[in-house]
């Protein structure tokens, strides 16, 4: 896979009607609390509720129109697929999108909200990547990948070049990982634009393949146990750890305790609602996995899209 800066900044005209330059926020609570100055891009207050939404309508639009006609199809457990179907939407195509059985209701109405046809399957990779191969045979759509696609990757990448021309000097970027297509143009991103930012990522240690593959230098899939970040569940894809290995610096783990208790900090200083997969970056500099003393660091909020009738702390 062959992307450059020069891609992103492609992917940030084309899509540019279409989304939000969500806003960067700060809270002094969080940078006492870290002893850092913490700038967060709020992508939760992005069309979807994510930073979905960027990936998804790069590559939507960057179709022709005859393969368009024909439709667009993914599986997704509720962000892109709900990225994919308002893309579709806008263009006036079909969309089909697989969701896991025990996907969250708010991503559920939120992919039916625009119209896609949903189709659901078992809550595992393969059953996702088999009913959504079925979807594509039935009806010769064109598959949206989530993260193994080069125009949703530029899409992703846009968030941090908003983000930098905000917020010029840090001196570090992080954001969460699942399947690696934000890490990937996050970080090819911001290392084309300024080359001695540092950039750090952070998953669940109940889902660590991303951080087992970078210390290995390969690729190894791992067998997920249950993560609150149902975000981060994926298997980190082959194209996108190639830029990961090129241009990441580091890939850390952190507890379920500590990203709940993350997801509750932000919410309760910053007044703003973030899912746990977003939470997952600030949980691993609350759990001192990161050292970000007198740093200047940008943090990829990644969603708000969190089922109000089981808030992880009350569960």
């Amino acid at each position: 896979m062959r992307l450059k800066l020069d891609s992103i900044r492609a992917a940030h005209e084309r899509i540019r009607p279409y989304i939000h330059r969500t806003p960067v926020l700060t809270g002094s609570r969080l940078n006492q609390a870290t002893g850092a100055s913490l700038f967060f891009k709020c992508e939760n207050f992005q069309k979807i509720g994510a930073f979905k939404a960027r990936g998804a309508t790069n590559a939507v639009f960057s179709l022709d129109d005859a393969t368009s006609r024909r439709g667009v199809a993914t599986h997704s457990s509720g962000n892109h697929g709900a990225a994919v179907a308002r893309a579709a939407k806008l263009r006036g195509i079909p969309a089909h999108i697989v969701m896991p059985s025990n996907s969250a209701k708010v991503k559920i109405r939120a992919v039916e909200s625009y119209g896609a046809r949903v189709v659901f399957c078992e809550p595992t990779e393969q059953a996702r990547e088999t009913a959504c191969a079925d979807v594509i045979a039935q009806t010769d759509a064109t598959l949206i990948h989530s993260f193994e696609n080069p125009d949703v990757i530029a899409g992703q990448g846009t968030a941090v070049v908003e983000l930098l021309e905000d917020v010029p000097d840090l001196g570090l970027v992080m954001c969460p990982v699942g399947g690696g297509g934000l890490l990937a143009g996050t970080a090819l991103a911001a290392k084309s634009m300024r080359p001695n930012i540092k950039v750090i990522a952070a998953e669940p240690e109940n889902a660590d393949d991303a951080a087992q593959s970078f210390r290995a230098g390969r690729v190894i899939h791992t067998e997920k146990k249950f993560t609150i970040a149902d975000g981060l569940r994926t298997n980190v894809g082959e194209p996108n750890f190639a830029i990961i290995r090129r241009y990441v610096d580091d890939i850390v783990t952190v507890s379920e305790d500590a990203i709940i208790f993350a997801m509750r900090m932000i919410w309760e200083t910053m007044k703003i609602i973030v899912e746990p997969s977003a939470a997952v970056p600030y949980a691993a500099i609350q759990e001192g996995k990161i050292d970000v003393g007198g740093q200047r660091v940008g943090i990829i909020l990644t969603g708000g899209n969190v089922d109000l009738e089981a808030l992880p702390w009350n569960l």
